[in-house]
């Protein structure tokens, strides 16, 4: 136990040091040496995350720079595809001024309604405490447009139309799914209700797995309600499940898609549900200019790394305090 609160406090003094390029690489490599089983563990993981992330991510931003529809050769353009993106595409600004809609409301809500409803069921009994993260889950995993479809369906037999035709709202069925004044709202409640994800499942898997003894200390220390213990006792040991509930809850609020398309039909009235991931899967998939559709992809990727770290400074400031 002092051997390793030495070596603790050895590494600590190392990495308050300016150490050179060729110190930090040793350490490194010593670091891969002392934990080998370890990463021999996460080899499969490497190989496939590598396989199928890091090199797609890599030959996107490659052919973001080229004109290429499969039938041809790559073609060299330079930033042609870039210029045509903000200059000339006005398809394309409206579909980022939809997404950075969807992301600026789903995300942070979305983000705050993990973590309320796993709070919320996390002193509940354990046979309860499942049954309710498999209702909060399920809607992540079951296709459940066609409920919303009937809900927001455009005749006079549409749940929401029937309903404020009853009680005099509406003298005539309101076409939600096809009026651009409605269409991007409904499916930011849509969205939202299907927010409840692996950042969910990640918030209740870290709250069942807190220090009791931490909490019985604070009761002794003077916290007297939930909130005095959510805040200076569950959110601190909650760091690195607050940040991994972060990441997945940016890249669902940037890469949506599916649900506008489910609902509204791709591409939508006016493109008043349009967003990034539709752009690319047109260019893609139905124009096969896969040069610009990887443009789009890059331009898309930039946004949720700038997000994801302006997040981890605000996390890692709040752990801090």
């Amino acid at each position: 136990m002092a051997t390793s609160s030495a070596k603790q406090r050895e590494l600590d003094l190392l990495k308050k040091k300016k150490l050179t390029f060729s110190e930090k690489m040793q350490m490194t490599w010593q670091q891969v040496r002392e934990n080998k089983i370890n990463y021999f563990m996460m080899l499969p993981f490497l190989v496939f995350f590598t396989l199928f992330t890091l090199i797609p991510i890599g030959a996107s931003v490659v052919l973001s720079f080229t004109r290429y529809d499969i039938l041809n050769s790559p073609e060299f353009v330079g930033w042609d595809n870039y210029l045509r993106m903000f200059m000339e595409d006005s398809v394309f600004l409206l579909a980022l001024k939809n997404t950075l809609q969807f992301a600026v409301i789903t995300g942070p809500v979305g983000y705050l309604l993990c973590f309320v409803f796993a709070w919320f069921i996390n002193d509940l009994p354990p046979l309860a405490r499942a049954f309710f993260t498999v209702v909060f889950y399920a809607p992540t995993l079951a296709n459940i447009y066609f409920i919303f479809q009937y809900i927001f369906s455009s005749d006079m037999y549409g749940l929401l139309n029937s309903v404020l035709m009853n009680i005099g709202i509406l003298d005539e069925p309101n076409a939600w799914l096809t009026d651009p004044e409605y269409m991007l709202n409904i499916v930011i409640i849509v969205q939202l209700w299907c927010s409840l994800g692996t950042g969910f499942l990640s918030f209740v898997a870290g709250l069942q797995n807190l220090d009791p003894s931490l909490a019985e200390a604070g009761a002794i220390d003077g916290v007297r309600n939930r909130f005095q213990e959510l805040f200076y006792i569950i959110l601190p040991q909650m760091g690195g499940m607050l940040m991994f509930g972060a990441v997945m809850q940016i890249a669902s609020a940037f890469a949506v898609g599916g649900i506008s398309a489910a609902l509204l039909g791709s591409p939508s009235v006016d493109y008043a549900g349009h967003t990034l991931v539709l752009h690319i899967s047109d260019f893609g998939h139905t124009r096969f200019e896969l040069g610009y559709a990887s443009a789009i992809a890059v331009v898309l990727f930039a946004l949720m790394i700038v997000t994801k770290a302006v997040i981890n400074k605000l996390l890692a400031r709040f752990s801090h305090d």
